[in-house]
């Protein structure tokens, strides 16, 4: 049934539905109609999950559906939402976002989902946002990205370029020194966190003293090794993305080139610590809020987060950062529905916008540790930060971890979407002089 023009269903009692044990509906994998493995006839929950788990971002995909699987089957396990059960539609979209457009409007107009996860790349979410805005869906986009989405409807609950690069960059500034070579890739996110890179220089003190952007395809980088040599910067950032550039990593260390690089996407994503051969990753500092080896109480403990992860899914080769903000998301979401008391999505958003937090009293919802605020006006999340350091055996420890709310759009730009209803992506370039 179209979701649009249709009012959404209050809850019915528990006593007054029948339940459904374990995980209501089948994953929807083909995305060829409704499932009936375990379906009972009493109220569920809609969920409509579109994470890649095949094609150019297989690799990030794969464990964000995992965890929005495992979170669904813990919620479902202990009584759902309110007593409904989650129905999870989750069809491949191949890493094509014509397929995202297409199962988007499927989502929302043939399945009536009452929240909808979907995507890893930002040119996804641009790809997919004009639809979600003309149904005003409720949608949870939980990939790092460079920030500045001010959106009614969107909820981009991952770590901003802002919160990751302002833990890392201020460490190695300190550590290291304050001159910056910057490579990132050459398109959006990898332009825009360039501009970060300079606005977060010039707030610590440093300076940028080069600066290159690398095509997607590329995957030979002895120039640009040569260049960042010749420089002799106290320390790089790197913004580098997918399959091609993963090879900067082993030619910087075949090049001897032993420069720390502080990064806002390697380990945490591609986890090339596991799939390099040391030491591509030696001295690599990562920015993240989230990888499988940081050293949170509801992450590592025995029957934490990464263990309930292995034993739904023995076979995985990592826990990346985006799986574990589709996880903590849907338990946001089932706190939000349950504070609401209804599925009506613009009741469900007036709650997410009154703040929703979690933390050590909610585990295991936080497995990225301390307490964590969605920030109602943003539809951002203050996170727990971390600064993941890699040695010559690609061994991953923890140097410095803090809670970096969201500034951009609360402080800089002024986002209150509790006020206006916007549908806006803001830069740095909007506001910062230094990232011209």
């Amino acid at each position: 049934m179209s979701r649009k023009g249709v009012s959404r269903r209050r809850f019915v009692t528990a006593g007054g539905a029948a339940l459904v044990a374990g995980l209501a509906g089948c994953s929807q994998s083909s995305g060829s109609g409704a499932s009936t493995d375990g379906k009972s006839s009493g109220e569920t929950v809609k969920i409509g999950v579109l994470e890649d788990r095949s094609g150019t971002f297989a690799l990030n995909g794969t464990p964000k559906w995992q965890a929005s699987k495992l979170a669904i089957e813990e919620i479902n396990a202990d009584g759902g939402i309110d007593g409904a059960q989650i129905e999870l539609f989750d069809p491949d979209p191949q890493s094509d976002n014509s397929r995202y457009k297409q199962l988007t409007r499927k989502m929302i107009q043939q399945r009536g989902v009452d929240a909808l996860w979907a995507g890893y790349a930002s040119s996804t979410r641009e790809a997919i946002r004009p639809i979600v805005d003309r149904q005003d869906q409720l949608y949870f986009y939980t990939t790092q990205y460079e920030g500045g989405v001010c959106d009614k409807n969107v909820f981009a609950v991952g770590p901003t370029a802002r919160q990751q690069l302002g833990s890392v960059l201020p460490y190695l500034r300190e550590e290291y020194g304050p001159k910056i070579y910057t490579i990132a890739a050459d398109y959006n996110f990898g332009q825009l966190s360039a501009d970060w890179v300079k606005v977060l220089a010039d707030e610590n003190d440093a300076e940028v003293i080069g600066e290159e952007f690398i095509s997607l395809d590329t995957s030979q980088f002895s120039s640009t090794i040569n260049n960042i040599q010749e420089a002799d910067p106290d320390f790089v950032m790197s913004m580098l993305v997918g399959k091609n550039h993963t090879a900067f990593y082993k030619q910087k260390a075949s090049a001897g080139l032993d420069v720390p690089i502080g990064t806002s996407t390697a380990m945490a994503q591609g986890y090339e610590h596991r799939r390099l051969e040391p030491p591509a990753m030696e001295n690599i500092y990562a920015g993240v809020n989230y990888m499988e080896e940081i050293p949170s109480e509801s992450n590592t403990r025995d029957g934490g987060f990464v263990d309930r992860f292995y034993e739904m899914f023995p076979d995985a080769p990592y826990i990346n950062e985006e799986a574990q903000t589709n996880y903590f998301s849907t338990y946001m979401y089932k706190k939000a529905v349950e504070q609401a008391g209804t599925f009506e999505q613009p009741e469900v958003k007036e709650a997410l916008e009154s703040g929703i937090s979690l933390g050590p009293e909610h585990a295991p919802e936080a497995p990225e540790g301390g307490s964590i605020e969605l920030d109602g006006a943003t539809h951002h999340v203050d996170h727990h930060m971390w600064v993941m350091k890699a040695d010559a055996e690609h061994n991953v420890e923890a140097v410095k971890d803090e809670k970096i709310p969201e500034k951009f759009l609360s402080e800089t730009v002024g986002c209150d979407l509790t006020q206006e209803d916007e549908e806006t992506q803001y830069t740095p370039r909007d506001y910062f002089e230094e990232a011209e």
